[in-house]
Parts: C-alpha cells; structure tokens; sequence
C-alpha cells in the first residue's frame, strides 16, 4: 500500500483556539455546533473614552473605561482595575483633568459640605446637646447646643437647665439657615448660627433645586403664612445642570414691584432656597413690646430669632413671593445657575412678560395672570430673555 504524504496544516492566527481541533468539526445529523464559529459571536471589549493621553469631553456611564494609560492617577469618580492599567469610571458625568489626575464629574449629586458655606437645613432630630440637620448632604449635619447664641446674647458655657429647654430653640420641622463650622473625616458637617443673619426661618416659602449640590428633584412647601398665592405656582420638572452657584452673594433683599413691599432671598449652597417677607430686627423687636430701653434691645432681638409666630403678609407680598419662586423654578427648567444675577434678571423679564398679556382681557385679569402663573409660554419668554442679557 502506498504512503501519501500530507502537507503541513497552517493554523489560523485569528483563530480564538488556536491549539484545539475544534476547527475541523462541523454540524452534524443530530443538531452538534460548529465550534468554528465561536470567533464570531466573542463578546467585544469595553468601550474606551481615551486613547493614550487624549481626554474626551463627552460623557461617560458607568462602567466605561476612560484610558488605560498607567501615566494618569484616578480621581474621584473613578475606580482602577487591580488586574490592569484601566480607570474606569462610576459615576455618569464629565471627565475632569488635574495635571495628571483624572476625576469624573457626576451630572446629578448629593451636596459636599465646605467649610464656610451658607446653607438652609431643616432640623429632623432633637437629641441632647444637639440637633440633627437636613441639608441635602449624604449624612445628617449637627448643630451643636454651644453653637447658637443664647437669648439675651449671654456667653457662657451651656447647663443641664439649657439642655432641658432646647426645644425652646429648635424643634422638629424648623427651617434654620446657618453656615459651615467644621467637616469631619467620615463627611458630616457641624454648623454654627453665631450671627444675628442666622437664626429660624419664617414668613416665607421654601424650594429645593436640583443640579450639582442640589437636592435632586425640585420641590416647594409652604411655610410662614403663605397659602394659596404662593402655592397656586406649582411644582415644575427639572432638568439640565442648574444649581445655586458658590462663591457670590447669597443673602440680599429685593425691592419687588406692584406693591410687594421688600423680601428677602436666601440661596443656600447645598440646594434649599428660602424666600420671605423682609422684617428688620429693631422693628421685630419694637412689636414685641411698646417701650424698650437701648439696653434691652439686644435681648429682645435675640430672643425674637427663636419665635415661631409668623407675621402678617399681605397679598401683595405673597404674590410677589410666589412669583420669585417662580423664576427659580424657572432658571432650573431651563438648566441656569442660580445666583442673585440671574434671579434678578428673571423677576424683571417676569414683570416684562406681564405687560405683554394679550389685550382681549381686562387689566384686573392680566395682573392676576401675570403674578400667578409663570410657566408654559412664559417661561419661555423669560428664558429667552436671562438669556439674551447674558
């Protein structure tokens, strides 16, 4: 018999079993799997935002690999892969670079307490020495007994008799404003209300905005003696990046028009926004009591600052309120920052979108319209507007 000679067989290098006889089988009568192709169906690679050293400026989800380039450290936002050189983001936001430091910047976000910052938070919890916080953060801020000043602007150390009459102070459901005294390592934040400028909230409405720092969805309550003047805004869906900006002017008083009288705007930093009616502290102070002395009148602003006794607001001022309220909410739909600038600039387009109601009604109508709603094709006509001026 004679012997025939086979040429050598040339494995394929793009084989995926390159050392496997699985090549040669086929499909067989009884339903068997080509194992040939295999190649075919391997599951691809992640996706990767950066190649080398370039950084992209989209967005990224995740899960995504931002670079497998071992120059750059990760960042917040990011994690590595023990087994590689890979930073893979896991937050969805915005790639940010610093030197050779790589950090994703999420689009949505809890607030990150600063040393410094002027937020508004409303007390959840009354426990001995202190009070916990709401401020929008991941964990509950505490306000500590020995951080808030004592009626009568007494500096002493606190007693187990001040401890007994802490509800006196602040209870459940107060709204307070205050500012940023300390971070701790774990991320909580401790608050002070040393200052006059901080205290109670009252007479006013309050909303939450979203964005970076927000809250994460946009929300009102009313609180102070605002009824349905202010509530008749409604709540609006947010969308976009807007947020209180940090860094400017956050406390002011508005001169409002059509006979609102003065209010006062506080925008916290972690999100929570308190609109008022302004009331000075002398005459806070000079209602309480008909004669007060130059030396008591410390003491009874002070003691003021922890009344929970709304003042009387008038409609005017009420809507005026509400309409504030309004073009936040507003400036939020639309994905600007909040600051005093742009809140000034959409309270008077808001006035300027008022006066361009159609002429089919009578005046007394269009007032009432334009102070009351503030949404549709207004709020468009307002955006345009902060818009154009910027």
């Amino acid at each position: 018999m004679a012997i025939t000679i086979l040429p050598p067989v040339v494995e394929d290098a793009n084989s995926p079993y390159p050392d496997s006889d699985f090549d040669s089988m086929s499909i067989d009568s009884d339903g068997g799997v080509d194992l040939a192709s295999r190649g075919a169906s391997r599951p691809s690679k992640r996706p990767r935002l950066v190649e080398g050293t370039k950084i992209g400026a989209g967005i990224v989800t995740p899960g995504e690999v931002v670079t497998d380039d071992p120059q750059w450290m990760r960042g917040h936002g990011t994690y590595s892969n023990p087994l590689s050189t890979s930073i893979i983001a896991t937050v969805a936001g915005t790639v940010q670079k610093t030197n050779k430091l790589l950090s994703v910047q999420p689009l949505r976000a809890r607030y990150i307490p600063e040393i410094g910052d002027l937020v508004v938070g409303r007390i959840v919890e009354v426990q001995s020495r202190r009070w916990k916080v709401d401020i929008a953060a991941p964990l509950l801020a505490q306000l500590p007994l020995s951080a808030i000043n004592l009626p009568g602007g007494i500096l002493r150390r606190r007693t187990s008799a001040d401890e007994l009459q802490i509800r006196t102070f602040f209870s459940e459901g107060d709204l307070v404003v205050a500012e940023v005294q300390s971070v701790h390592s774990d991320g909580s934040a401790s608050l002070h209300t040393r200052s006059l400028k901080y205290g109670k909230l009252r007479n006013g409405v309050f909303l939450a905005v979203a964005g970076t720092g927000g809250s994460g969805a946009s929300r009102s309550a009313v609180k102070g003696g605002i009824g349905a003047g202010a509530a008749s805004a409604g709540a609006m869906g947010t969308s976009g990046t807007g947020g209180v900006v940090r860094a400017k002017r956050q406390q002011w008083t508005v001169s409002t028009a059509n006979g609102g009288g003065e209010v006062n705007i506080i925008l916290g930093v972690n999100g929570y926004i308190w609109i008022a009616k302004h009331a000075d502290a002398a005459a806070a102070a000079s209602s309480t009591t008909e004669n007060i002395s130059i030396t008591r009148m410390e003491e009874m602003v002070s003691s003021s600052i922890y009344s929970s006794q709304n003042d009387e607001i008038p409609p005017q001022t009420r809507r005026e309120i509400a309409r504030l309220a309004q073009c936040i909410r507003v400036l939020v739909h639309g994905g600007i920052r909040v600051d005093e600038e742009t809140v000034m600039r959409a309270y008077d387009a808001s006035l300027q979108v008022d006066l361009e109601v159609g002429d089919d009604e009578d005046e007394d109508d269009r007032r009432r319209e334009g102070r009351e709603y503030l949404e549709g094709d207004k709020a468009s006509g307002i955006l345009a507007l902060v818009t154009e001026e910027q």
